[in-house]
């Protein structure tokens, strides 16, 4: 695996900026100390500097070297309301609705990775996915020729024997019900973040049939998915439609599909939709031993990730280390 060790040896040669949207959380807190004793990432922590010197003072965290902004007194924050108004001017948008807007720490944050005043975004220890997600398609957008935001997992179950064992699985936090050409583009983004992980993807459509063992409109979607997907990217190995055992168990791929490469032995999954890619991962994480690291955002402009509003602090420092390293 492309492990933490990797990533911060290369945010040590080119330091990184990470906005936090949630700077009074005492999890972003501890995680920014670690990160700031580290001396490879400068936090940008948003919110009331008082409120946040006094929760780091109270829970015995040194956050000095960190930038401090609220958002309700920046100092070029009338250049922040002109570019969102620029940005957002098809939707009507005013000067005033600009102001109260960009009061919100989201929505402040994602404007200085905009104006590149900072380098990525990690957020959603108190907002949702869905409050971290909207403004970065609103101002960062997504990349051209993508169509959809969407995210990975990568799961790491520590191995006493050798090398950890790293998969994907995408997409599991953004997507309901995605369309075949949805699909297609989820798995080119999931495989390129596979591989930043030091993943070489083998890729499995996910369904609960195999080669047309059962048939449903979910199963015709997965079938036409894989064979796009096989068709835009000729050299990736992909198989579909899978059911899990077969995609994992050479055994079992050896009765179900024995003719496939990939059958027993994929590690980068294409999830149908949100129901299972989120099952999935979960049970994974809870019952398969492996550490989850995301929701990794996939295909904006910008590297803007989201936390569990569940997470603990090791889980924010893992996370701005991953988001630092991808942008």
């Amino acid at each position: 695996m492309y492990g933490f060790g990797e990533m911060i040896a290369k945010l040590k040669a080119n330091p990184k900026t990470i906005v936090f949207t949630e700077g009074e959380d005492p999890r972003i807190l501890e995680a920014s100390s670690r990160l700031l004793a580290g001396n490879f990432l400068k936090p940008i922590l948003l919110g009331d500097p008082d409120v946040i010197n006094r929760n780091a003072e109270e829970e015995g965290y040194n956050i000095r070297g960190a930038q401090i902004i609220d958002p309700r007194h920046y100092d070029e924050f009338e250049e922040m309301v002109s570019e969102f108004v620029e940005i957002r001017k098809s939707k009507g948008m005013t000067p005033e609705q600009a102001r109260e807007i960009l009061s919100q720490s989201n929505y402040f944050g994602t404007m200085l990775v905009k104006m590149k005043k900072a380098d990525c975004l990690l957020g959603g220890a108190t907002y949702s996915t869905a409050d971290t997600v909207r403004p970065a398609l609103q101002i960062i957008k997504t990349k051209p020729g993508n169509s959809v935001v969407s995210s990975c997992f990568i799961l790491v179950r520590p191995s006493a024997i050798g090398d950890n064992e790293v998969i994907a699985m995408g997409d599991c936090a953004i997507n309901i019900d995605p369309t075949e050409d949805e699909l297609v583009e989820i798995c080119g983004e999931t495989v390129e973040c596979a591989k930043a992980f030091g993943v070489d993807p083998k890729v499995a459509f996910l369904s609960f049939s195999t080669k047309g063992s059962a048939k449903s409109p979910s199963v015709t979607k997965m079938q036409n998915a894989t064979l796009k997907a096989q068709e835009k990217y000729p050299d990736l190995p992909i198989e579909g439609e899978l059911q899990f055992d077969a995609a994992v168990s050479p055994k079992v791929a050896r009765v179900k599909t024995p003719d496939s490469p990939v059958a027993g032995h994929a590690n980068t999954f294409i999830f149908p939709n949100i129901d299972a890619g989120n099952i999935g991962y979960k049970i994974a994480q809870r019952m398969g031993n492996f550490e989850a690291y995301g929701p990794i955002l996939l295909g904006l402009n910008a590297q803007i990730n989201d936390l569990s509003r569940g997470c603990n602090a090791i889980e924010v420092y893992s996370m701005a280390i991953i988001t630092a390293s991808l942008a």
